[in-house]
């Protein structure tokens, strides 16, 4: 099977640095995000080979704990897991009706989704798969484990002694610009991981 033949859904891919590998091997890359396309209204064609989905995290997290209740009381949790279930109904989907499926990940950083989705399959860092940064990732699915080549995470100190990655340097506050940059998957990671599952 020649990879342009193998379709790729990046559910809430965003970016797109995910899919990155797979779009530049070839293989018919899809980016399922907003706003052209709204996964909760999507379909995925008969015959999909994998799925990578990365819905926001942004209820879920446990850098937004403090506001958890809050988030629940004004329904923005259960919004969040609309788009979480709408990714695992295309996943469902596809897993039914495609005899190439190969695999699917679904990936947040560690925090309550656990509480719905389980033990995830893999936790990681980026400096597990060659970027010199921490940012603890959860993912579940089915697929073959990235092979892992570390290293040793990079840290500055901000002006009241906190510890930092210097990627949190640039990506802290609320803005749509800071969340963009915090929700682009590591390149290593994601090289790492389009190795796995070709």
């Amino acid at each position: 099977m020649k990879n342009s033949d193998k379709i790729i859904l990046d559910l809430c891919g965003g970016t797109g640095s995910w899919g990155k590998p797979y779009k530049e091997a070839g293989y018919d890359y899809r980016n399922i995000t907003l706003p052209e396309y709204d996964v909760r209204k999507y379909y995925p064609p008969m015959d999909t080979y994998g799925i990578l989905a990365a819905p926001e995290c942004t209820h879920f997290t446990n850098s937004s704990a403090q506001y958890w209740m809050l988030k629940d009381m004004d329904m923005r949790t259960i919004d969040g897991m609309g788009i979480v279930l709408a990714c695992l109904r295309v996943i469902a989907m596809a897993q039914a009706q495609s005899k190439v499926f190969a695999f699917w990940s679904l990936e947040n950083p560690v925090g309550r989704l656990s509480r719905w989705l389980g033990k995830p399959r893999l936790i990681f860092n980026p400096c597990d798969y060659g970027d010199p940064y921490t940012k603890k990732t959860c993912l579940w699915g089915y697929f073959n484990e990235p092979v892992k080549n570390p290293v040793e995470p990079v840290f500055c100190y901000a002006s009241n002694g906190d510890r930092y990655a210097p990627y949190h340097m640039k990506t802290g506050g609320n803005s749509a610009r800071t969340k963009q940059l915090r929700s682009i998957t590591p390149p290593g990671f994601a090289r790492a991981f389009y190795e796995a599952n070709r």
